[in-house]
């Protein structure tokens, strides 16, 4: 009940900063228009220059709503909802993975601009975690006639995770979907058995040994069905006691959207992006210490 209370309540703020960006497209629209029809008219111009500075101002006013809106709501509803889920767990919205610990992943390439949240840690059935949202962007210079052009283009958008194993490899393996490891490490390609999944996927060890022990047919398998439970490009690295996982999809998670009614089919896509934590550990056997050695 109380929770049906806050998403009443959330779902009436956004309505009331959805209103503002309705306001703001229609000044923008009347703005254009009026200057289309008399662009040489000094009356025309004067309310094309209120109808400017109406647009921006509901505009601003609605982006400062809606923000506060977003992050009031995760760390409220959000929150509460993830401690539900999984007991054991921290949820800081506005921090995100360190550059550092992205990194250490060895298949990102370094960032010119690098921005992070949704920073999400906690254990399940003993497996000790780290996830966060991942933006990283690249620098360009276009030089043209009219001068120099700077511009950035986004290369990943999605998450990653780090989990921790109970075991210090023998060498360290990647298996990547699209790209090759950024690293000084002395990796070579690696060709399984599987045609299938040689197809899919890039196997990176460092010692062929590793990956045909790490690789089992059944964890192979679960590699495929993880893909397809998670569109986008799959980046997996065993790499000393972790196992980093990223997933290159395009998506900012945990966000409301504008125009969208938070109702239950939104809440039940919160906690599957959310539950795709325990499906890693789960299909991955990371929680029967598969990989333990006495």
């Amino acid at each position: 009940m109380e929770k049906d209370v806050r998403i009443t309540k959330f779902n009436q703020e956004k309505k009331k900063a959805e209103f503002k960006f309705i306001v703001s497209g229609i000044l923008a629209f009347i703005a254009i228009g009026l200057f289309l029809s008399s662009p040489e008219s000094e009356i025309v111009l004067i309310f094309v220059v209120i109808a400017a500075i109406g647009f921006l101002v509901f505009l601003i006013m609605g982006s400062v709503e809606y923000s506060k809106i977003k992050k009031n709501f995760k760390n409220t509803v959000l929150k509460d909802l993830f401690q539900t889920l999984i007991p054991d767990i921290q949820y800081l919205p506005e921090k995100g993975i360190s550059p550092t610990e992205a990194y250490a992943s060895e298949f990102l390439k370094t960032a010119d601009r690098f921005h992070s949240e949704d920073y999400i840690s906690g254990t399940i059935d003993d497996v000790n975690f780290v996830s966060s949202d991942l933006k990283l962007e690249e620098r360009h210079v276009q030089h043209t006639k009219n001068g120099t052009r700077v511009y950035y283009v986004t290369y990943f958008l999605g998450r990653i995770f780090r989990f921790d194993f109970n075991k210090v490899f023998t060498g360290n393996l990647q298996v990547l979907e699209a790209g090759s490891p950024y690293s000084r490490r002395k990796f070579s390609k690696v060709k399984l058995e599987s045609i299938d999944f040689n197809k899919k996927f890039r196997i990176f060890a460092e010692e062929d040994i590793t990956a045909f022990y790490i690789l089992t047919p059944d964890i192979m398998e679960a590699i495929f069905n993880l893909e397809k439970r998670n569109p986008g490009r799959l980046s997996m690295s065993f790499l000393g006691d972790h196992l980093y996982v990223a997933i290159n999809n395009n998506r900012d998670t945990f966000e409301l959207h504008l125009f969208r009614k938070l109702d239950e089919s939104v809440i039940e896509e919160f906690k599957q992006d959310l539950l795709v934590i325990k499906d890693f550990i789960v299909s991955l056997k990371l929680n029967n210490k598969l990989f333990k050695k006495d």
